[in-house]
């Protein structure tokens, strides 16, 4: 058995319904001649317009979003990478000197 599929609105149809059921017209009616399944469809649209604008009314991409490319303006500079590695050498730099420092104390 197939299981059945909500049918995708463009932006257009969809702000042309919230439209039209803003100036007034009837939900039931206007759910009827646009061919919606319900009117609870419309009704969810013109809550979505009252909250988000238009806004709202454009498909949003779904799934999990794009990675990231090398070299995005997000991505830390050459610099910024080479400094963090100096920061991190050093500290382990000081934590063996003091490594060091304590099996000498501790043979004496």
């Amino acid at each position: 058995m197939a299981k059945p599929t909500k049918k995708p609105y463009s932006f257009e149809f969809k702000a042309r319904a919230v439209r039209r059921c803003l100036a007034g017209e009837s939900k039931t009616d206007l759910a009827q001649e646009l061919g919606l399944s319900t009117p609870k469809l419309l009704e969810s649209w013109v809550r979505t317009y009252r909250n988000e604008g238009e806004e709202g009314l454009r498909p949003k991409r779904r799934g999990r979003p794009p990675r990231r490319a090398e070299g995005t303006a997000d991505a830390p500079s050459e610099l910024e990478k080479l400094r963090r590695e100096n920061e991190y050498l050093a500290a382990e730099n000081a934590y063996l000197k003091k490594l060091r420092a304590l099996r000498e104390q501790g043979h004496q």
